[in-house]
């Protein structure tokens, strides 16, 4: 079954591998941290959820953090780029298309451990149809197929 970026099916998916993954576990042991991400201008509206990192066990949940660390907020076509593997979150923040708010000291303290998430996620990216965007993220191409508005 294809998920749709951004479903509460495709949330439950990041949740599932990030929560069953061992190594992730292992690495994670002595961190506490919440990350929220905001998505503006989703086909369906606004989309807010979290990964939490809390001593070993990590999980994914739809809607806004009681208390995050860090906020992440970025549009629609910034998110699906960064999600499907096309643009990268540094190159988004860079260029301001990717706000941070929150200690941004544990995002540089927990660096490896966030990198790791790419490969946690990979299993959900390629089971998700690629998000229709009109609007192309300034530092990604389009997919294969992909519309152009």
């Amino acid at each position: 079954m294809m998920l749709t970026f951004l479903s509460d099916e495709w949330i439950g998916a990041l949740h599932d591998a990030a929560a069953t993954d061992a190594d992730l576990a292992a690495r994670t042991r002595e961190v506490s941290l919440t990350i929220e991400q905001e998505v503006t201008g989703a086909p369906d509206g606004d989309v807010r959820y979290h990964l939490t990192f809390e001593r070993g066990a990590v999980a994914v949940t739809p809607g806004p953090a009681p208390e995050a660390t860090v906020r992440f907020r970025q549009d629609y076509a910034t998110a699906a780029s960064i999600a499907m593997g096309h643009g990268s979150a540094q190159r988004a923040f860079m260029t301001g298309r990717l706000r941070v708010g929150g200690d941004l000291r544990v995002l540089l303290d927990h660096s490896e451990v966030l990198a790791q998430l790419d490969d946690v996620f990979a299993g959900v990216r390629a089971r998700t149809t690629p998000p229709v965007v009109t609007e192309a993220a300034p530092d990604a191409p389009l997919a294969p197929g992909e519309p152009t508005g």
